[in-house]
């Protein structure tokens, strides 16, 4: 993990060095941050469990796995025989609930060493291109994407003849951080640094905020993991991506 420094008063136009250094502890539960905060406008649940809409994203944030009333609040949201994402979290569920599936990840973020910058080749994409963008990541596979997952930030891509070949984007906005995500490049145009170009433009526009980059990635994808490194990111923590089921 970096070290952290003191904080410093933001300048109009911080570099990696001046920002202030957000508050980490956001990172152990960032959806649940997100939901209640950046992105208050989506959220849907009760005061313990929130989620997205279906066609954003399937994440779900909880105030606090330890809480005794979590699991009943789980229930009242999401009713029963309901597949529900504990992602960021590795929880000791009750009985009569069954993992689904569980998923070794890593959450990377920023360091000193990150020099981001825009790329000229970018261009920001909206819900007007989310068609093309869901059959880029069918293509490509970095992770979940629905059509309004664009709502959750900027996004930007690069089309070769009138085709989007390469995108990454803004996802969980946990306070003082932004998520970078959904990074890939079609098959036939990889080897050209673009998704290494295209994750320095959204840490750019990322800090321009003020906000500093976080990445989450699956642990088994280990050159993504030492891509992120080099430009760089360096691991916070291990985690794992799951999903349970509601008895």
């Amino acid at each position: 993990m970096e070290n952290v420094a003191q904080p410093k008063q933001p300048q109009q136009d911080p570099s990696p060095s001046d920002a202030p250094y957000a508050e980490e502890s956001v990172l152990d539960r960032p959806a649940w941050s997100a939901l209640t905060g950046a992105h208050a406008h989506l959220a849907i649940g009760n005061e313990l469990v929130k989620h997205y809409p279906a066609d954003v994203s399937p994440f779900v944030g909880v105030r606090d796995w330890e809480d005794p009333g979590v699991w009943g609040a789980i229930l009242e949201v999401f009713g029963h025989d309901a597949v529900v994402g504990v992602s960021h979290a590795d929880p000791v569920i009750p009985d009569g609930w069954t993992w689904e599936y569980r998923v070794p990840g890593v959450q990377l973020v920023q360091t000193d060493a990150l020099a981001p910058r825009p790329f000229a080749e970018a261009e920001e994409l909206g819900l007007a291109d989310a068609e093309e963008m869901i059959a880029l990541v069918e293509r490509t596979k970095p992770g979940p994407f629905l059509p309004r997952t664009v709502e959750m930030g900027r996004y930007v891509g690069v089309r070769r003849e009138g085709r989007l070949v390469a995108m990454a984007g803004e996802r969980l906005h946990p306070d003082g951080w932004t998520e970078i995500s959904a990074v890939c490049v079609d098959p036939s145009q990889r080897r050209q640094g673009l998704a290494s170009a295209l994750v320095l433009d959204v840490a750019h526009a990322v800090q321009q905020r003020g906000d500093r980059a976080l990445l989450h990635a699956s642990a088994a994808n280990t050159g993504a993991i030492a891509a992120y490194e080099k430009l760089g990111f360096a691991l916070r923590r291990t985690l794992v991506f799951g999903g349970v089921r509601t008895p």
